[in-house]
């Protein structure tokens, strides 16, 4: 034997009895560099998670979770406001479009991702977070209007440096947050804690500031750009005889009062038209109000708009649904509402909105006696004070990005989208943000989606499905129930509802998440690579494959849990004989 044990060249043996008597390797294989072999090599692929993929708002959902198994809250938060300012509140009234895609669905129910969200907003508010202070651009941005459409837009402006001034026209900041959402939903101390954030970043705040009004096109010139952030503020008529008597009243204008403690005069029985989250708001508002609310809506509860858990909650505390019905007319008797005719429907085939379209039932008309019916069908914007150059169908005109016709104005939320809801809003006050710097800055290349995700993840194409996981390293594990107070509790206030989870039971559920598509180090490719051709990099944590020594039989793909390893081709030219 002419080489050591420690040389990483093969041995020669000098004669037969200096072999061994079976084939094992008495010094290093490093010299046979079995990676020119293949024609397939694996590769790591950072996919998109449906969670991540669903999020209007631009969450990084799976590293977020990641963060909190490990006990890394300040950082899971920092990582959470880096996309949303507003978790907290998105905590407890998004309708978690994530939730619904999530692939631990099919495996104990999905991760309880809102109820999370909520937990690093409260988290944040408790610890006294701050966002970081940023180098002065010297540019001024007026922001019309304070919902999370205004919000989101003035906070990541803020961020870029810029100087925010937001103008509200109501009396107190917080948009439809503040008088179409209840109490029982969102606690105003919430709600005015993250507003405080936000101004904590410099963005400054004037209320009793309505455009048209006390607030002219005039003032907005001063500015560097205009970001109009109006929202959704009127309910859609009914269209029907009689809804002109005083009381048939509006969902939002009740919603509203309520919510700023006036004193609404109500009857009895409360029929509410709609099916969307305004309607059940309004049902259990009144509910809390000692009236008995009937909610009629023309689809099944199946197509309901409204959230899942707040049609659920209503239910439970109450409140009578009548579905697959829709008025015709209000009936009045000396004056006063007494009842409201309907007409039976049944499901046809989908429209636009991908839900079977209500059809009427001929000869089924039929009545339903109520004292006062609100009409809560839907929201839409005013601009009436708008300039027509930047308006169409009740909208202001803006590409993808929130930028209008006219330079250099822009809007975002729902009088921009007209999605509806507080986590849309965020979302496109990001986007609009991001196109306003680069505005400002007079950058001229085009916005790619990627850039959006400003937390420095960026959106794969490809989203990881169930179908893809190696369920034989996943087990089924129940998803944990969010507390409430008491039923009877309920009924009598405002109080909030939903209690949230603590910190113990928050990393559980984290621990619950598949990790979609991203790396979570379990070390299954390592465990399994039959060629020890998968590493650890020295001083980080991260894996990585050794070419020169991987034949490519793909038992790293096929053992990895997460389908966070894929494989491709490789010629001959291009193994690198590795």
């Amino acid at each position: 034997m002419r080489r050591s044990a420690t040389d990483d060249k093969a041995i020669v043996f000098g004669s037969e009895s200096e072999m061994p008597i079976s084939a094992i390797s008495l010094a290093t294989t490093l010299f046979n560099k079995t990676g020119s072999w293949k024609n397939i090599e694996p590769f790591y692929s950072d996919k998109m998670p449906p969670c991540n993929n669903m999020c209007p708002s631009g969450e990084d959902i799976v590293i977020q979770l990641s963060l909190i198994k490990q006990g890394r809250f300040k950082e899971a938060v920092d990582l959470l406001k880096s996309e949303n300012p507003l978790p907290a509140i998105c905590g407890r009234v998004c309708p978690h479009f994530c939730e619904q895609e999530c692939n631990r669905e099919s495996l104990g129910k999905s991760i309880a991702i809102r109820a999370i969200e909520r937990f690093l907003g409260d988290y944040a508010l408790e610890k006294g977070w701050r966002p970081r202070k940023q180098n002065k651009s010297g540019k001024k941005v007026a922001v019309v209007g304070s919902g999370p459409g205004g919000l989101s837009c003035a906070h990541f402006l803020a961020r870029y440096g810029h100087r925010v001034t937001v103008f509200e026209a109501l009396s107190k900041p917080g948009g439809m947050m503040r008088v179409g959402i209840p109490s029982y939903r969102l606690p105003r101390d919430v709600l005015d804690a993250e507003i405080g954030q936000i101004e904590s970043s410099g963005v400054r705040i004037e209320c009793g500031a309505r455009l048209g009004e006390s607030l002219s096109w005039k003032d907005l010139s001063k500015f560097d750009a205009v970001c109009l952030a109006t929202g959704f503020h009127r309910s859609r008529a009914l269209g029907i005889p009689g809804e002109d008597l005083d009381a048939v009243l509006s969902g939002v204008d009740l919603l509203r009062k309520l919510n700023a403690g006036k004193r609404v005069k109500l009857g009895k029985r409360v029929g509410i038209i709609g099916g969307g989250n305004t309607a059940v708001d309004v049902a259990r508002s009144v509910l809390r109000l000692g009236k008995s609310p009937i909610v009629l809506y023309r689809r099944t509860r199946r197509e309901m708009p409204a959230i899942v858990e707040e049609i659920d909650d209503a239910i439970e505390e109450g409140v009578e649904f009548h579905f697959l019905v829709s008025p015709i007319r209000v009936i009045a008797r000396a004056g006063k509402v007494s009842r409201v005719e309907c007409l039976r429907m049944r499901l046809g085939p989908p429209d636009e909105s991908g839900r079977r379209r209500p059809i009427p039932i001929k000869g089924s008309e039929f009545k339903v006696k109520v004292d006062n019916l609100v009409a809560a069908i839907g929201e839409v914007a005013d601009t009436s004070f708008m300039p027509e150059s930047i308006k169409k169908n009740g909208k202001v005109i803006v590409d993808k990005y929130g930028s209008t016709p006219v330079k250099p104005v822009f809007a975002c939320g729902d009088v921009a989208t007209g999605e509806g809801t507080v986590t849309h809003a965020i979302g496109s006050g990001k986007f609009a943000a991001v196109a306003i710097d680069r505005f400002l800055r007079g950058s001229k290349k085009g916005i790619r989606p990627g850039t959006i995700r400003l937390s420095g993840r960026q959106y794969s194409d490809y989203v990881t499905r169930f179908e893809d996981l190696n369920i034989d390293y996943l087990e089924e594990i129940e998803r944990p129930s969010q507390p409430k107070i008491p039923l009877s509790e309920r009924r009598k206030g405002f109080k909030e509802v939903n209690q949230g989870l603590d910190s113990s039971t928050v990393i559980k559920e984290a621990d619950r998440c598949f990790s979609c598509g991203t790396c979570d180090y379990c070390e299954n490719c390592l465990i399994y690579c039959p060629d020890l051709a998968v590493r650890w990099k020295r001083g980080k944590k991260a894996l990585w494959f050794s070419y020169d020594y991987c034949k490519g039989c793909g038992i790293c793909s096929t053992e990895c849990p997460r389908d966070a390893i894929e494989m491709r081709e490789v010629s001959k030219a291009d193994s690198r004989g590795q």
